[in-house]
């Protein structure tokens, strides 16, 4: 089943930013993710959103998702970011296409 990485952004310092953006896209594409969205925060519907950017990241299964956060590569796009961009990260799995199930 499809796992997503829902991303928030703040970057502090813009070349650091775009440094650890290029490294992060590739290792994300190398494995096996593909960006959904990725761009400026928009206006929220409803309550607030404190963070500047957005990305949602999809890939095949939740084990490729701890893989790719492992890996060497995207370990090295953390070091660019230390300090110079701010990231909240959550992983999530898909749900299935009939939707989840309430509690009886």
């Amino acid at each position: 089943m499809s796992a997503y990485v829902i991303v928030n952004v703040d970057v502090l310092d813009e070349e650091a930013g775009l440094a650890y953006a290029r490294v992060a896209q590739k290792s994300i594409l190398s494995h096996g993710g593909r960006y959904l969205v990725a761009g400026p925060t928009p206006e929220p519907v409803e309550g607030t959103w404190d963070s500047s950017r957005f990305v949602v990241i999809e890939f095949p299964d939740m084990e490729r998702v701890r893989e790719w956060y492992d890996s060497p590569e995207y370990r090295r796009a953390r070091e660019i970011r230390e300090g110079k961009v701010r990231v909240q990260m959550l992983f999530a799995e898909g749900a299935p296409p009939e939707g989840f199930s309430l509690p009886a």
